[in-house]
């Protein structure tokens, strides 16, 4: 579980920082290109001849038509080969290909003229399972004027998501309510959750059969490639969050001299495959939710949840229990809540509704708050496409423990460290323990690769706030190690996952600096961050939110999961 928000100005340079989504009728597209896709060069491992894909540019029909007229963005597809030549050398096996939806939008001046671009920007919100094209709209809009004339702003559904073709799908209805809930209160109700689990991984190998191999990281670093070439790019400039900082990381090792500015926001730890990771991750979740229940306590006159975290903390639990016997609504189990309220962990934007939802449903003034909270920031049967993708990635960039023992043993450990999200993150990833699909070893990046990328000043930009929950800050120093040329902006007391161009002066201006001309922060010494960006003030308990909390509040469905 991998995958904002915050606001504020000031910054200190060198101040310490913190150490350290097509089932059974799935159809591969076999070579030569499909009608209305533009087919890469399929030959070698993608760094040899630039041979150009003529990508024909239309209408964006299925992306929010608001956001499409006021950008002025456009949709194309591009076909690549289903697999590349790897890098321990392997030859690709099949000529098999998938289609990539992209978006672009196109670079305008200040006065919203067309202008002509000089470089090119990737982006990528994260994921691993989430499509990309409405996130170029998004970040294109949040630019500065300068940089709007300076770039076409390029998304793209990575393969299986979104509008790619084919896309992943294994079960339409794992998340229909009532779910089991997630914390087991005996050995049968483990084994049913086991069950369930393997249950959706079996699903998946029936529905996708020949796409789960090569839905790895590596797979989707050689589509961003194949992008810039067919968008005649010598090199390309990336923004990435979350899971995107692991694929930029892995862009920048595989094709060095390709790589342009990379911007990496709320950084992946490049030494911790994604098992190791995610229970690592659960204990930042809790903290990260502590941060919601403490801010709670702070407003008791408001919510009136608890004087403090440890009252709030526990009135969530004693609604999680009621929940168990009684589900709101007959839709809302413990499993639904859990899942609503990690949100919290990932923006304290989303605060302000959570602590309302709870505060009515336990005052019993408004009966339906925790489903209407579970419909906004829960999981539905529509995310049920970016869930099999995400695993389809994490499940296969590294093996996994095959044996239970080992998993129950972590998951007990990461139960008592993290006690509201450490089950719940425990079965989110379960299915990868019989996953079909075959995983192969934890690409490293960087410097231990033996990658040159960063021999000199040239980046990538780091960014992380130092309360992130879904991405530890631990994991940001780790891969400025792995880069001597990258520099690393901390947000300090940040409460959010996702800063560069979320309201924060300081961080905001960096970001811009390095994008306009390649400018970066002054190197630190020792362990230090390279710049130090106050936090924004916590959240004020009001509602309704102004345009730009809202606009926060919306990065939290994007950026993830």
């Amino acid at each position: 579980m991998i995958g904002s928000i915050t606001e504020g100005e000031g910054c200190a340079v060198g101040a310490k920082g913190v150490p350290a989504a097509v089932p059974a009728a799935l159809l591969l597209v076999l070579a030569g290109p499909a009608q209305g896709a533009a087919a890469a060069d399929a030959e070698g491992d993608g760094t040899g001849g630039e041979r150009r894909a003529a990508l024909e540019w239309g209408a964006c029909d299925d992306l929010t038509a608001e956001r499409v007229e006021e950008t002025g963005a456009d949709c194309a597809e591009l076909e690549v080969p289903l697999e590349t030549a790897r890098s321990d050398g392997a030859d690709a096996r099949t000529a098999d290909t998938v289609r990539l939806a992209l978006s672009r939008v196109p670079a305008r001046d200040a006065d919203g003229e067309a202008a002509e671009a000089s470089r090119v920007l990737l982006v990528n919100p994260g994921g691993p399972g989430s499509a990309g094209r409405e996130w170029a709209l998004r970040i294109a809009a949040q630019l500065p004027d300068d940089l709007r004339e300076q770039y076409d702003v390029i998304g793209f559904d990575p393969r299986g998501t979104g509008a790619s073709t084919p896309a992943v799908t294994c079960d339409e209805s794992y998340f229909d309510p009532v779910r089991p809930d997630t914390v087991p209160a005996s050995r049968e109700d483990e084994r049913a959750l086991l069950e369930r689990a393997r249950g959706y991984a079996e699903a998946c190998g029936d529905e996708n059969a020949g796409l789960l191999d090569h839905m790895r990281t590596e797979d989707s670093v050689h589509d961003i490639d194949r992008i810039r070439r067919a968008l005649g790019e010598n090199t390309i400039d990336y923004l990435g969050y979350s899971y995107g900082t692991d694929l930029g990381a892995a862009y920048a090792t595989l094709y060095p001299e390709r790589a342009g500015r990379l911007v990496l926001d709320s950084v992946v730890h490049p030494g911790r495959p994604w098992y190791e990771s995610n229970l690592r991750q659960s204990r930042a979740l809790d903290d990260a939710l502590r941060n919601f229940f403490d801010w709670t306590g702070r407003h008791d006159d408001v919510y009136g949840l608890g004087a403090d975290g440890d009252a709030v903390e526990k009135t969530y639990f004693r609604v999680r229990e009621e929940l168990a016997e009684e589900p709101a609504g007959g839709a809302v189990g413990p499993t639904e809540y859990e899942n609503a309220f990690m949100s919290a962990a990932y923006a304290s934007a989303v605060w302000l509704r959570l602590a309302e939802a709870l505060a009515d449903h336990v005052s019993g003034e408004d009966e339906a708050a925790l489903v209407d909270a579970s419909e906004r920031f829960g999981e539905g049967p529509d995310d049920e496409p970016g869930y099999a993708a995400y695993l389809a990635t994490q499940c296969t960039d590294s093996p996994w423990p095959s044996a239970w023992p080992v998993w129950r043993d972590a998951a007990e450990r990461s139960a008592a460290e993290a006690p509201v999200t450490g089950w719940n993150n425990i079965w989110y990833n379960a299915p990868c323990r019989t996953w079909p699909g075959e995983a192969e070893s934890w690409l490293n990046v960087g410097a231990a690769a033996g990658a040159d990328r960063g021999a000199a000043d040239q980046g990538p930009l780091l960014v992380q706030a130092t309360e992130d929950g879904p991405t530890p800050v631990e994991g940001a120093y780790a891969l400025r190690d792995r880069f001597p040329g990258a520099r690393l902006v901390i947000e300090d007391g940040g409460l959010s996952h996702g800063v560069s161009l979320a309201g924060n002066t300081c961080v905001d201006e960096a970001v811009a600096d390095y994008l306009r001309d390649g400018t970066l922060p002054y190197e630190a010494s020792g362990r230090s961050a390279d710049l130090v960006c106050e936090a924004g003030p916590e959240p004020e308990p009001k509602l309704p939110q102004s345009a730009a909390e809202v606009d926060r509040e919306e990065r939290v469905r994007l950026i993830g999961p």
